[in-house]
């Protein structure tokens, strides 16, 4: 079942998948994703330093017993971070490499609020970018529901797609879920 709004901007999908239950071992922190993950930021170079986690990489994750899967395609010619928030917690942040596409499978059940910032030259220390950023939020909530056979599955896009259904807004770096 695929859900959508009529609005415009970037594709915000959802479907529901049908199958059999995942394990919760099966459905870890690790993401799904072509490159291997990258070492702890501090064995990768020191306090402050810049360095550019691997595509699908999870900078934070408070959902490691969901089934929910969230899949990022990013468009555009920068890096991105998209982190979702339930409630006022952070709950988890991605890492989205220009051009590519990223996905985990380990999000809780729940309604999030989507935040996403791109630039160049991502701090492993502040877990921001250091040139060019740019921080935005989609206007519409995302909600993952998992039963025994079905969980819920969104995709979404960092640039705009004709014929998209979803808004995005400009915010201020401070507004953005640290």
């Amino acid at each position: 079942m695929i859900r959508s709004r009529p609005l415009t901007g970037a594709v915000l999908a959802s479907v529901l998948l049908a199958g059999s239950a995942t394990t919760a071992a099966s459905a870890a922190t690790t993401p799904v994703s072509a490159a291997p993950a990258l070492p702890a930021a501090s064995a990768l170079a020191p306090t402050g330093a810049t360095a550019r986690p691997a595509n699908g990489r999870l900078l934070y994750d408070r959902l490691s017993d969901g089934r929910g899967v969230l899949k990022i395609k990013n468009g555009t010619s920068r890096d991105g971070v998209v982190t979702l928030v339930r409630g006022k917690t952070k709950a988890l942040s991605l890492y989205v490499r220009a051009r590519s596409t990223a996905k985990t499978d380990v999000v809780e059940d729940g309604t999030y609020r989507v935040y996403f910032t791109t630039g160049y030259r991502f701090s492993t220390s502040s877990g921001r970018f250091t040139r060019g950023a740019s921080y935005q939020r989609f206007e519409n909530r995302l909600r993952f529901t998992t039963t025994s056979t079905t969980a819920t599955s969104w995709t979404l896009t960092l640039n705009p797609v004709r014929g998209g259904n979803a808004h995005a807004r400009n915010i201020s770096p401070k507004d953005f879920p640290a």
